[in-house]
């Protein structure tokens, strides 16, 4: 045994009594909204400004900066974050991530019990949202998941395209003008080229245009271009509008493109009674992907990638490697290593914590902690259209994004509610962002988080009304 193994075997228990104490602080300190969001103090300040160490504090010293540095960080397991799209860190996830980090499995290669872990995992979350999964894969996120299915669906598309590139094809790919800014990344990173990507218009609700998609198509093959991909959304960023999966998969199908659907946020809805009816057409999806971290409540990082066409994965991804050598009887049998279906090497055993999760929990009370936010949402919605200042920017959430803004007395209203974004984020009490919507600023409060209550939710339209008078009287 090492010098090093010894000290930290020696230290190994007053620092596990001291690690799980502020563990329990934690979990303690999120079972309700605390004021205020403290400032980075000037014993912060100092720790951040320490140079290399030469010999450790020890551990439990360390570990007291990083309670300090984390309280001092803006966390979105909190239950008044709104911002965004933020995970809850539930958790019975956070003890098995801790786990799978002590024992570091490498999800690259055959990691026996893990692998197995993982399939039945991804299995799980397919029933859940009712996606008929044949294979899939773990990432990182939505943006390594949405590059994943495009780079499945170039290869379906174009079967050379690995070894002879793009370059004697016009492939395009089509996607709501309200999607996620990682379409356009992936579509950046393959080569097809962002002037390739086509922005589908949306309707009076923010969804995608069925026929407006299949136009640009039916333009694009005329033009000589190859259709690769439509990526649809269910649960966009920016107001939680779903796309019409079903209208969408006609279209695809009439010209044989690959459709993904990017339901990273939005997916897990599925499950649900209030909304479960938006998602209807995602089982004639291609492929499929939810952020765990999300809406499923685990923390960082676990997104979830789903296929129903057999190989698909493989045909993308496989490469013969002399230090990762299989073993015959293995493959011949069927089977295949996680590495031939992924983007990433070393992979760590991200699904574990949602497995635990749903085992210790149960999918029924993902469920409906789900519809809870779901009916928080309305609530929110209900609100800003009782008050007389302010004004949703849409009908009735699809989901939990609920965008509205203020109307001030006098002056500019898209500036007043950037001011308003930036004074509610200063004041501490609740965490909206700004977002801008058919060219209007607006706040862009969305709940995705368990341990909200409706009170966290019913703050968000009085502060609102509250600080943005209190702006008023400084402009005044």
């Amino acid at each position: 045994m090492t010098q090093f193994a010894e000290a930290l075997r020696d230290a190994r228990e007053p620092a596990l009594e001291h690690g799980l104490e502020l563990l329990a602080q934690t979990w303690r300190g999120f079972d309700a909204a605390r004021p205020m969001q403290p400032p980075i103090s000037e014993e912060v300040l100092a720790l951040v400004r320490e140079p290399l160490p030469e010999v450790g504090v020890g551990v439990e010293r360390a570990l007291d900066g990083v309670a300090k540095v984390l309280d001092e960080s803006l966390s979105q397991a909190r239950p008044c974050y709104f911002g965004y799209i933020g995970s809850s860190g539930l958790e019975t996830a956070v003890l098995a991530d801790a786990l799978a980090g002590s024992h570091d499995c490498n999800m690259a290669a055959e990691a026996a019990a893990a692998n197995l872990v993982e399939q039945q995992t991804l299995r799980w979350v397919a029933e859940y949202v009712g996606y008929p999964v044949v294979n899939g894969t773990f990432a990182s996120g939505g943006m390594v998941s949405n590059l994943t299915a495009l780079m499945a669906a170039r290869t379906a598309r174009f079967p050379d395209s690995r070894e002879v590139g793009l370059a004697a094809y016009r492939p395009t790919v089509y996607t709501s003008a309200d999607a996620h800014s990682s379409v356009g990344r992936a579509v950046e990173i393959l080569g097809v080229g962002s002037d390739n990507l086509r922005a589908v218009p949306v309707d009076g609700q923010r969804r995608m245009d069925a026929e407006a998609l299949r136009a640009l198509i039916a333009a694009d093959v005329a033009a000589g271009r190859t259709p690769m991909a439509v990526v649809a959304t269910a649960g966009t960023t920016l107001t939680g509008a779903v796309d019409p999966l079903a209208a969408i998969a006609t279209v695809c199908a009439e010209y044989d493109v690959w459709l993904h659907v990017d339901g990273a946020y939005g997916l897990p809805a599925a499950a649900s009674t209030r909304a479960g009816a938006l998602f209807a057409g995602l089982e004639l999806a291609d492929s499929a992907s939810v952020d765990a971290h999300k809406w499923l409540f685990v923390p960082k990082a676990c997104s979830v990638l789903m296929t129903r066409r057999p190989g698909a994965l493989r045909a993308a991804f496989a490469h013969d490697a002399s230090y990762m050598v299989e073993d015959e009887e293995f493959t011949s049998a069927g089977g295949t290593y996680p590495v031939d279906e992924t983007l990433e090497y070393s992979r760590p055993f991200r699904s574990l914590k949602l497995w635990m999760a749903l085992r210790a929990h149960g999918a029924g009370s993902f469920r409906v902690a789900i519809e809870e936010n779901l009916r928080q949402a309305r609530e929110l919605y209900a609100d800003v259209v009782a008050h007389p200042r302010l004004e949703p920017m849409l009908g009735p959430p699809d989901l939990s994004v609920v965008p509205f803004r203020r109307w001030p007395r006098t002056g500019d209203v898209d500036d007043h509610n950037a001011r308003l974004a930036r004074a509610m984020q200063a004041d501490g009490r609740v965490y909206v962002t700004g977002a801008v919507v058919d060219g209007r600023t607006c706040l862009r409060p969305c709940v995705v988080n368990f341990r909200t209550t409706d009170d966290d939710v019913r703050s968000i339209a009085t502060l609102a009304e509250e600080i943005g008078t209190q702006l008023e009287a400084v402009d005044s």
